[in-house]
């Protein structure tokens, strides 16, 4: 049925509309009752202001509704771009939020990938329990968030191994910093029933602009099973390695010798 304009509106306001009339025939004929006409627009404007107000109200409850369903949906929004981008154990940042991060340094400039893994993480978690090894993993996460700020990219990138994007130009720096690293944690009180010294190897590759992160990466991760093979708890920069490594595998877990820092 086809609608017609401004129907629904006289329709809703037809006593009104009827009053109004009354009022304007009064107001013209001189002998008309005017009293009783203005008495009737009076009852009619009272109402109008009633229903006015009641709309208002209704509309202000509208919008606020509206505007705490957005709060919830942008809070909603964080919730799950925080949990796609971190480690749900640490806080820090997951493998994929680490490549982004990364990738994106490397467009922009030089910079040095410091990758580290806990050492004989495996024996935490045999002698003392998962929560304890869980909470080993905490740990080192805090403790590499103070020694390095909260605006450094700090990342989980596997069981027990981690990544730090540090853009620099300079390799002594990135060298430094990985040293600074491993020697924190080595100084790292853990709580117990944590009862021995937990370190860390570290290796470091220092890249220029338009590096992709799969090289990065790649050489970081050389640098650190060359840490492994030297001892663990120490530092090896992949410029630094000898041209042909004689083993590209990881070393045993049983492979114990003395710290090389």
């Amino acid at each position: 049925m086809m609608t017609i304009p401004g129907r629904d509106e006289a329709d809703l306001f037809a006593l009104e509309s009827a009053a109004l009339a009354n009022a304007r025939a009064a107001h013209a004929d001189p002998r008309a009752d005017a009293r009783a006409a203005l008495a009737e627009m009076i009852v009619h404007y009272e109402r109008l202001m009633r229903e006015s107000r009641r709309l208002i109200r209704r509309s202000d409850r509208a919008e606020l509704d509206m505007n705490q369903m957005n709060r919830q949906l942008h809070e909603l929004a964080q919730q799950l771009e925080y949990r796609a981008t971190h480690d749900p154990l640490t806080g820090a940042l997951n493998r994929a939020a680490v490549i982004e991060q990364a990738g994106g340094c490397l467009a922009r400039g030089d910079m040095a990938l410091i990758v580290l893994d806990i050492d004989h993480f495996k024996w935490v978690n045999d002698d003392f329990g998962h929560p304890a090894g869980d909470a080993v993993i905490q740990t080192v996460v805090s403790c590499l968030q103070a020694l390095l700020g909260p605006d450094v990219a700090i990342g989980r990138v596997g069981g027990e191994e981690f990544s730090v994007v540090w853009p620099t130009s300079s390799i002594d720096e990135a060298q430094q910093v990985a040293a600074s690293i491993c020697d924190a944690i080595a100084d790292q009180v853990f709580a117990a029933p944590i009862d021995r010294q937990i370190t860390a190897s570290v290796g470091l590759s220092w890249n220029r602009a338009g590096t992709s992160f799969e090289t990065a990466y790649s050489h970081a991760d050389e640098a650190l099973y060359a840490a492994k093979r030297a001892g663990r708890n120490c530092v090896k920069v992949h410029a630094l390695l000898p041209p042909h490594p004689a083993t590209s595998t990881p070393p045993a877990p049983e492979d114990i010798s003395a710290p090389c820092h």
